[in-house]
């Protein structure tokens, strides 16, 4: 080879570093221009890890995690190279002006006049919303256009975090779909296959969670990831980008009423700012947008909602398409919305969003680092403290623990005992209520207060009925626990950390005994039960409360006696305690099977648990979380097997292959529930099956003979009194005003309420629940009492605690069936009008479901 010139090397060398300097597209690197097809999520980060190697010092990839399928989870930095060169050092100043990188004692340091305000844009948490990932390769790119005035802008005065996708396994179940329906040219026809996404569609999570609800909760790998890396920077903004129904147009800040009390007016002035500015851009360019409609600011685990109950400017971004509108879809009025309008419109949103903040940073980071400010000194709320008792309460107080680690709330031990004046959460009344040592007590004055306040409100301040979600989600009625609000300000003796967090355990070594023993009160024994199930040790449960010693012991206790698993040997003792130490559950030791009050170990009432084969209807008869919240219940709570049957085969599966079949919630059990299945579902049960139907479901069998579960019927009096109305007073239901509609209609439903459940503890259904059970009411049911069954959970008259409930349809929750047991042949059919595992963080009801899969029928 000859060597080069002079002037070739410097020619050479100039070539290169323009080629450098020449930031790629986003359509060179992917061979199509953006907005012709969809875009595969790795390709999506391929191109955002291409930038980053061109623009070394203004980009920094930081992987987080992976999804349950595999995909790359990571957020991409974009900054100035001055900001990119101290960029640790302004996150790390940053947590400690707030208060999050101190000691829980500690006061936010000083204020920095040189710390720029941290956005953080979330793109694609719903996967077949999946323009939001083509705009951000268009976001990436334009943002490090050093030609672009408002870029330069940007970076100068911001930190900004992309995340290109929140949701990949949901991205790529639509994308791999739509890619394989469509043609040469995209058909806008909406009755064209294009437009008819398949059951589950790319929504939602692997396990068919909706992501964008599960923000404080943090029940999916995906949620939990994110949330670390969010916490370890607590942007100053965050915007979600969404899209809705391809007949709408484009949806930004300012966001509906009802806004949650606590948000301040700082957050609520921004909300209109940022309106403002979305505004501007969206009128030069001629383009259809709302504000102040449908998208409220109330429910705490959104994209919006979290981050502004921590400090943060929070708003939903909605673009209407979504995943029927594909790459064309012809709307009503004629016209035809493409991908790459759609794409066009969420790009231009992000950067009139960025430069909002980019216009005051100082503003932004002043108001920003008073909300925590207060916060430590001022908490919002007439609670200052809460005590949780601890007692005989392992598995709830370790969840919620978890629950707190994950939102970076503090908490402590109370260290002493103490007599004390508090709100008790389960009656609703002030009362006196004594400390002990183990207690745990969380302080509202904490960095987190504010989220804290949210989290454990007996009752949120409604400004408008008319809300998007639920109403209610108090965490010591989600949880089942003994909780205390206090006026008054209680400091923990210490603070416990998750690093140092320890549980009682299961108990070491020491001479075989005759039994061991397990209280049965939390989910954490259902996983223990179900552990041991699976390893074929033969477990029994004490039908009744029962006293051994000076040990009182409730009904549903577990009693895991040697006698009957000898053909385990040794094991059967290695099984127990590895199970109860992976669960962190007490073993309880019984030398004899002898009882000082109550039946002994081998009486009747004693009765021996199955190894249950258990199966749920999946396809599109069924909803998508509804059944997801149940394959994931087995399949990550328990980690138990789970058959999962296509509801278009259900007609011809062998049901002898099957103990348990659980039919979650749906519309169209119609398809499947003709009179063939019924009566085959019926042989099944009396052959001693049990049937499971949760929610909606039930309305598939109300009324059906043998089937117990009826409507309830207007009295006599009731029926008189709508009749005796005037047909022109002002009580005459025909005379409704139109523009009053979308109100009226709320008068019939309740839209997540927490009701407190009426039990009869006796009932296996039961098991676990001494001091009650609230539920989180979704849907009206007007059921009666069953006449040949069991009426094991049930609404009197004042059981409404907390949460928005229609008129109408607080009066047909009263007196009304919730949850029943109907004995048929030498089977059951458990009927669940509520849903105990709903969103995966209503912990107290994993509990009730486990009853009714291992407790009921035995």
């Amino acid at each position: 080879m000859k060597r080069l010139s002079l002037f070739g090397l410097c020619l050479l060398m100039a070539l290169t570093t323009l080629a450098q300097n020449t930031l790629q597209h986003p359509d060179q690197f992917l061979g199509y221009t953006v907005g012709k097809r969809f875009s595969p999520h790795h390709r999506v980060l391929a191109y955002a890890e291409q930038v980053a190697r061109q623009a070394p010092s203004q980009v920094k990839i930081i992987p987080y995690g992976t999804t349950f399928e595999g995909r790359q989870l990571l957020a991409v930095v974009v900054a100035s190279e001055k900001n990119m060169a101290r960029l640790e050092e302004i996150r790390t100043t940053h947590l400690k002006q707030i208060g999050l990188r101190n000691t829980p004692a500690a006061t936010p340091q000083a204020a920095n006049s040189t710390q720029p305000p941290i956005a953080w844009l979330s793109y694609n948490v719903h996967g077949n919303e999946a323009i939001s990932s083509e705009a951000f390769m268009l976001v990436l790119h334009d943002l490090l256009n050093p030609s672009n005035a408002v870029s330069r802008k940007i970076l100068d005065n911001t930190v900004v975090i992309l995340d290109p996708g929140l949701n990949p396994d949901g991205h790529d179940r639509y994308v791999n779909w739509y890619n394989q329906m469509s043609g040469v040219h995209p058909d806008p026809t909406p009755l064209a296959r294009e437009h008819s996404e398949p059951w589950p569609g790319g929504r939602y999570t692997h396990y068919l969670f909706d992501p964008n609800r599960d923000w404080a909760w943090q029940t999916q790998e995906i949620t939990q990831q994110r949330m670390a890396l969010y916490q370890q920077w607590m942007p100053h903004l965050h915007g979600d980008f969404h899209e809705m129904g391809p007949e709408s147009p484009y949806y930004f800040a300012p966001s509906a009423k009802p806004y949650h009390e606590d948000i301040t007016p700082w957050q609520r002035e921004f909300q209109q700012i940022i309106g403002q500015y979305n505004t501007r851009y969206f009128d030069k360019n001629g383009w259809l947008y709302y504000t102040r409609e449908n998208f409220d600011l109330f429910y705490p685990s959104y994209g919006d909602t979290w981050p502004t109950y921590n400090g943060a400017i929070g708003m939903t971004f909605e673009q209407g398409g979504g995943g029927r509108a594909g790459l064309a879809y012809r709307k009503n009025d004629g016209d035809t919305l493409t991908l790459r309008e759609r794409i066009d419109h969420h790009y231009t949103a992000s950067f009139a969003t960025l430069e909002s903040v980019a216009d005051r940073p100082d503003d932004i980071v002043k108001n920003f680092n008073r909300f925590f400010e207060k916060s430590l000194t001022n908490p919002v709320g007439e609670f200052k403290s809460y005590v949780i008792k601890t007692a005989n309460d392992e598995g709830r107080i370790t969840a919620l623990r978890k629950l707190l680690d994950n939102n970076q709330i503090r908490y402590g031990l109370a260290g002493k005992s103490q007599k004390l004046v508090g709100f008790n959460y389960q009656n609703q009344k002030n009362e006196a209520v004594t400390t002990e040592t183990n207690d745990l007590v969380i302080s509202a004055y904490q960095p987190k207060s504010t989220l804290l306040k949210i989290l454990f409100e007996p009752k949120s301040t409604l400004e408008d009925s008319v809300t998007y979600d639920i109403t209610s989600w108090c965490i010591p009625y989600a949880y089942g626990l003994k909780a205390y609000g206090l006026k008054e300000k209680l400091t923990p003796v210490a603070y416990v950390s998750p690093a140092t967090a320890t549980g009682q355990g299961a108990t070491g070594s020491g001479p075989k005994p005759y039994a061991y023993l397990v209280r049965w009160q939390s989910a954490q024994e259902v996983q223990f039960l179900a552990g041991l199930l699976k390893n074929k040790v033969r477990v029994r449960v004490a039908e009744r409360t029962f006293k051994q010693g000076e040990q009182r012991f409730e009904a549903g206790t577990l009693i895991i006696t040697r006698a009957g698993n000898e053909r385990l040997g040794d094991r059967f003792y290695q099984i127990i305690q590895q199970e109860a130490s992976k669960r962190n559950i007490p073993l309880i030791p019984a030398s004899t099977g002898f009882v000082a009050e109550g039946a002994d170990f081998g009486s009747g009432s004693v009765f021996s648990l199955k190894n249950p084969r258990v199966a749920v209807i999946s396809g599109d008869v069924t909803s998508p979380t509804s059944m997801g919240e149940v394959w994931h219940y087995f399949d990550q709570d328990l980690d138990y097997p789970l058959t999962l049957i296509e509801a278009n085969s259900f007609s011809n599966a062998s049901l002898a292959e099957i103990d348990v079949l659980i039919m979650p919630q749906g519309y169209g059990y119609g398809k499947i529930l003709n009179d063939r299945t019924l009566t085959k579902l019926k042989e099944w049960v009396q052959a001693g099956g049990k049937l499971i139907v949760m929610e909606r479901v039930t309305s598939f069998f109300a009324e059906k003979p043998d089937f117990g579960l009826k409507k309830k019927v207007d009295k006599p009096e009731a029926k008189k009194e709508k009749t005796d109305k005037k047909p022109n007073s002002d009580t005459d239901e025909s005379l409704r005003e139109y523009g009053e509609r979308e109100r009226e209609a709320i008068s019939e439903e309740t839209p997540g309420s927490v009701y407190r459940v009426d039990l009869d503890r006796t009932h296996p259904l039961a098991f676990g629940y001494p001091n009650g059970y609230h539920a989180l009411v979704q849907n009206v049911y007007d059921y009666d009492f069953l006449k040949d069954g069991w009426n094991v959970g049930y609404l009197k008259k004042d059981n409404y605690v907390a949460g928005f409930v229609g008129k109408n349809a607080r009066s047909k929750l009263n007196n009304t069936l919730l949850y029943g047991v109907q004995d048929l042949g030498k089977g059951s059919i458990v009927y669940m009008m509520d849903n105990p595992l709903f969103r995966g963080f209503w912990y107290n009801g994993k509990l009730l479901f486990g009853n009714a899969v291992f407790m009921v029928g035995n």
